[in-house]
């Protein structure tokens, strides 16, 4: 008996946990009136907060394509300089809401999803910001490997004003 509640007690752990990985931060909102078929393509990282799975990385991009089952593939590519290789991940993303809300689940590891919110959206969609369950992730994508400086400012003042500590903010390398 003492093994099933122990049991039941790691079940429920792991599904809380997993559950609060597919939250928003709080005062954070996904934008509205998304067209998934708009935001399909490639994208340039631009900046983004420091994690360990992107460490050393330059030249990074993300690319997304419809997946059969309505989901959207994502695979995110980044070159090494310490090792002179090209990293690529590739995971799957889901809507968490309806699919006009830019608030996705992403996971490139099993049955383990993040939350991917898109919480900026130019109307032409040339470039886009994105966060993840807590203020600890923040991105800045563009459809081109610059983005123009006001812009980029704009952006950060945002993501200032939202909370995310700005200071740490990784200019990330697109040169050719």
């Amino acid at each position: 008996m003492e093994f099933s509640m122990r049991s039941l007690a790691l079940l429920f752990a792991c599904f809380f946990s997993l559950s609060a990985c597919t939250s928003k931060p709080d005062g954070v909102e996904p934008v509205v009136d998304f067209e998934l078929q708009q935001y399909l393509g490639s994208w340039y990282e631009i900046v983004r907060l420091p994690h360990s799975f992107e460490e050393g990385l330059s030249h990074v991009t993300a690319s997304y394509s419809l997946r059969e089952d309505g989901g959207v593939t994502v695979v995110n590519r980044g070159f090494n300089r310490d090792s002179g290789k090209w990293e690529e991940a590739e995971g799957k993303a889901y809507f968490v809401e309806d699919a006009d809300t830019g608030f996705l689940k992403v996971s490139f590891f099993g049955p383990f999803y993040a939350s991917y919110i898109i919480v900026e959206l130019d109307e032409d969609y040339r470039y886009a910001m994105v966060t993840g369950p807590d203020r600890d992730y923040l991105w800045v994508l563009s459809r081109t490997p610059e983005l123009d400086e006001a812009t980029l400012k704009e952006l950060v003042g945002k993501a200032d004003s939202l909370g995310f500590d700005t200071s740490k903010l990784i200019y990330v390398e697109q040169d050719q």
